[in-house]
Formats: C-alpha cells, sequence, structure tokens
C-alpha cells in the first residue's frame, strides 16, 4: 500500500541535535532528559476557534462577512521548524464552527498555478497541493487526513495509527458530505504567465469525523488536534507542461514541505506534534492556555522518543528508565509526578501519575495515548 500510493512518510531513525531548546517543565537540570530532542519538544501552534450561526459559503472566496470574524494563522514554516529557512511562498489558514461543520479556509501564494490529477482519491500530493491533518480525540490514533489541489481535485483517507507503527491507510474513508471549492488567481497550467495563487475553502462535517458507533462533536471547549501541510514541488516548463525539476543526477528534486505548526522532522504522521484547536461557543475573550495534562504527555513523549532510539540501535526495548538518565519523579507545573516503565523486549508502557490526583497517562510502543482513572467533562 505505502509503496503503491507513495505515502509521504520518515520514520525517527536518530536523535536530533540542534533545534530550539526545551525547557524541562522540572525546571532547570545540569543534564536534561530532553537534551537532542530539543525540534521535537518545541510548544506545538495554537488556535482558538469560534463559533457562527450563519456559515460561510463555499465556493472560494474567502472574502465572506463571516469570515472576518476569524483569524489568520501564523504563515506556514518548513515542516522541519527553524532547522530549514522560511519559506520562499505565503500560506495561511483560518477557521470556523457551527453545529454541523468545521469550516477551513486558507489562501496560498503561487506563482506558478498547476494541478494534473483530477479524480477523487488520485494521489493528490504529486501535484502541489494543502493538507489537512486531524485527530480528534488526541491519542494520535484513528486520524483524517484531507488534501486539494489547485482544480480542487480531493483525497481523503482514514489512518487507524501512523505508518511508522504499521498504520493502515483506509483510502475507501470518505468524508461523507464534504464540500469543498477552489477559487484562482491566476491561470492554471499555463507556464507563460505569472498567476498570485489560489484559495481554498472546506466545510467537513463533523459527523465524518467521528469515529464509532456514537459521534462526539465538539462542544464549549473541546480540544482536537490539527496540522495543515502545503506541499510545493520545484518545477520547469518542458513544451507548454509544468514538470518536476531534477538535480544533476536526473532525480526529481524533493518537495517542499511546508507547515502551520512544524513537527521537527519530515513526517506529517506525528500527531503528538500536531497544533491545538480549542473550540469556543460564545465567548470571543477565550484565549489558549496549555493544558495541565499536555505538559504531563511530554515526559511520555520522551520515553517514547528514547525508546524508539534504543531500538533502533539494540534490537529490543530497555526495561528501566535509568538507560536514559531519566528521573522517576518529576515536577510538572510545580506537582510532583511519579514516571514508570513497565517493559519487555518486544513492547513497553510508559506512564505518568499525578501524585495529588492520581489520575495516570500512558503511552505504548504504538504511541498511543490513554488515561487511567480520567473522568471526563463532557
Amino acid at each position: 500500500m505505502a509503496n503503491k500510493y507513495r505515502f509521504k512518510q520518515t520514520f525517527y531513525t536518530g536523535i536530533l541535535i540542534t533545534g530550539s531548546i526545551f525547557c524541562a517543565a522540572s525546571g532547570a537540570m545540569a543534564q536534561s532528559p530532553f537534551k537532542g530532542l530539543e525540534n521535537l519538544f518545541t510548544v506545538p501552534d495554537h488556535y482558538v476557534i469560534h463559533h457562527v450561526d450563519a456559515p460561510p459559503v463555499i465556493d472560494g472566496d474567502i472574502n465572506d462577512a463571516v469570515w472576518q470574524k476569524a483569524a489568520w494563522t501564523n504563515e506556514f514554516q518548513d515542516i522541519e521548524g527553524d532547522l530549514k529557512p522560511k519559506p520562499s511562498l505565503k500560506t495561511q489558514v483560518k477557521m470556523l464552527w457551527d453545529d454541523t461543520c468545521l469550516y477551513i479556509a486558507a489562501k496560498v501564494q503561487e506563482p506558478q498555478l498547476w494541478a494534473y490529477q483530477t479524480h477523487h482519491d488520485d494521489i493528490v500530493f504529486r501535484d502541489n497541493d494543502f493538507e489537512v491533518f486531524i485527530n480528534p480525540n488526541n491519542t494520535t490514533h484513528q486520524y483524517f487526513e484531507l488534501e486539494i489541489n489547485a482544480i480542487n481535485t480531493m483525497f481523503d483517507l482514514f489512518l487507524n495509527k501512523p505508518y511508522k507503527v504499521s498504520g493502515n491507510p483506509m483510502v475507501s474513508w470518505d468524508a461523507t458530505g464534504l464540500r469543498t471549492a477552489v477559487k484562482v488567481q491566476g491561470t492554471v497550467n499555463d507556464p507563460s504567465d505569472t498567476d498570485k495563487g489560489w484559495t481554498v475553502e472546506m466545510a467537513i462535517p463533523l459527523r465524518s469525523l467521528s469515529v464509532g458507533w456514537q459521534p462526539r462533536p465538539p462542544q464549549d471547549g473541546t480540544l482536537w488536534r490539527i496540522n495543515f501541510s502545503r506541499v510545493e514541488w520545484d518545477t520547469k516548463a518542458i513544451s507548454g507542461k509544468y514538470v518536476e525539476d531534477t538535480d544533476s543526477k536526473g532525480n526529481n528534486k524533493p518537495e517542499h514541505n511546508w507547515v502551520w505548526s512544524p513537527q521537527g522532522l519530515i513526517d506529517m504522521h506525528m500527531p503528538e506534534r500536531w497544533g491545538y484547536l480549542l473550540f469556543t461557543k460564545g465567548n470571543d475573550s477565550v484565549t489558549f492556555t496549555m493544558p495541565y495534562a499536555e505538559q504531563q504527555k511530554r515526559y511520555l513523549w520522551l520515553i517514547y522518543y528514547r525508546q524508539r532510539e534504543w531500538f533502533r540501535q539494540h534490537g529490543e526495548y530497555a526495561l528501566s528508565l535509568d538507560k536514559f538518565g531519566i528521573a522517576d519523579k518529576v515536577k510538572v507545573n510545580d506537582k510532583p509526578n511519579t514516571l514508570q516503565l513497565e517493559a519487555t523486549k518486544h513492547q513497553f508502557m510508559g506512564l505518568i501519575t499525578d501524585e495529588k490526583d492520581k489520575i495516570t497517562w500512558t503511552i505504548n510502543q504504538e504511541g498511543l495515548i490513554q488515561a487511567i482513572n480520567y473522568k471526563s467533562d463532557e
């Protein structure tokens, strides 16, 4: 499946040395256990999405009055963040929601508009495209991907879990009721002129983003994980058609991957690195604050990344935290927490427990995040 569809993925194969410095929640330490992984622990971006009574018209024109109620995101960055230069072309997104749909608008600067994928579920990222990734349950499993090009060709799929842990993409999944529209500022597939770009509108039914028998649409205060990606190929014009540019050896140059919230690696399928989407209903003054549980989970991802590197080097998982120099007692927001590792050579579970409320969050070798003794507010 992966070879047939050329799904974009990069496995974690080593420790990153450069990047922004992450200040561990436990405070200053002589030797931070996060050392070498700083680029995977930058704080993801966030967006407060506001509820509307009258939805936008989905026609590709993002100048509707209702869209003026939504703020633009920051401009997209390289997928690796500060490790790479700022993108040469601008991309931004804004979002709204109502009781039925998630609405997304994007503006994409593009001097060379082209698109050749014309059928639903064609591999759209073979063209320049705009992509949406959504993980409503914030477990890193059971998430959705939508890709669209400048002629409104859609590729949508569901993944039970990320590719690097043997995720199986369900290309047959469709976002039932999805409405999309594109408006170009220029001409498509005409190398003789210079274009300005294209705009995208999407109305994604909330029911289509549910898994299981009982849909759980967002409520006031619900938190999802979401990210956006833009694939941009270097091209040249041959006989009036755009073709991918090649290097001195005749190989196609790799695509540029520009995103809203940097991943830290060239891999969009790391939902733990996606941005935070906070739903609000009727309160325009809501601001985002990093939830305490999300700060706790950083230590679980620390265990996960260290274990993957250990397995790569040794062919088995480590059996204790001291192999990584990780203490079993840490403070998160000045609250004492206990870390544990339950492991065999072939599987593991990392646990973090608040010593006061006794709530435990866990992660396993597939990066699945779950809670023990967790009482939902919903």
